[in-house]
């Protein structure tokens, strides 16, 4: 059989290169300015979004000063009945935002990662509205093609108008940018994009700890015979800060 998603990959690879480098240095040199001064990385998604930020958090290679934002937090850290949570459309709910924000207890030098490929559903539009209200920078990764071919669910916008850096996932509107021969579309590339550019964030941020003198707080595996103890002396610096990602 003939894949042409392999084809489709490298052309997103590409296009990130081609296009979308300045806006991750830009994303690069305002993040590593706050975790330089303590700040820790506040990243938050919905729906299949959630895998790149769960990329860029708790992981072996990953930055430690990453606190993944998820609305689940309302069931684990508040009084959300899970069963809520079941709700494929929860996360078209404004309502939420103001509750999931003030669970995280965000300093006011922590930045925001949000990343949605529609970028039109209230919760993340209502959360990047609240960050930027409240002083926080925000890095904003999302579809610049699906925003500005469909409505926004929100009352005040599109996530992407509310970013201080916007990195642009190329991905098209609907995300699936494969047609078959039956006219099927599939071949999804927004979290395929999402993972490479939190990858290249990652990169980035630890060159410009390395540039500045410091060790990069980067997770060492929890299965290599010494990751628990070098993890224990990072996460020491961040008590409190930082929430633990399931297993």
């Amino acid at each position: 059989m003939e894949y042409e998603y392999l084809a489709l990959a490298r052309k997103t690879l590409d296009r990130l290169a081609g296009t979308q480098l300045s806006n991750v240095d830009d994303a690069v040199d305002l993040i590593a300015d706050s975790m330089l001064a303590g700040g820790v990385l506040q990243a938050f998604g919905t729906g299949h979004s959630r895998i790149v930020v769960h990329e860029m958090s708790g992981r072996a290679g990953g930055l430690l000063p990453v606190n993944l934002v998820r609305i689940s937090d309302l069931t684990t850290y508040g009084d959300l009945d899970p069963k809520e949570l079941l709700d494929p459309t929860l996360e078209r709910n404004p309502g939420f935002a103001q509750s999931v924000y003030d669970l995280i207890g965000a300093k006011p030098e922590d930045p925001f990662l949000i990343v949605s490929n529609s970028g039109i559903n209230g919760s993340v539009v209502e959360m990047a509205k609240l960050v930027k209200e409240r002083g926080h920078k925000l890095v904003v990764i999302t579809s610049l093609q699906h925003s500005s071919q469909v409505d926004t669910r929100a009352s005040s916008g599109k996530l992407y108008e509310f970013g201080d850096v916007v990195i642009d996932s190329g991905a098209p509107a609907g995300d699936a940018a494969l047609e078959l021969e039956d006219g099927t579309r599939t071949g999804a590339i927004s979290n395929l994009a999402g993972v490479i550019i939190v990858q290249l964030l990652t990169e980035g941020i630890c060159r410009r700890y390395i540039a500045a003198g410091e060790r990069p707080p980067v997770y060492r595996s929890m299965n290599l015979p010494d990751g628990d103890t070098v993890n224990k002396a990072f996460e020491a610096q961040y008590v409190g800060r930082i929430r633990p990602i399931e297993p």
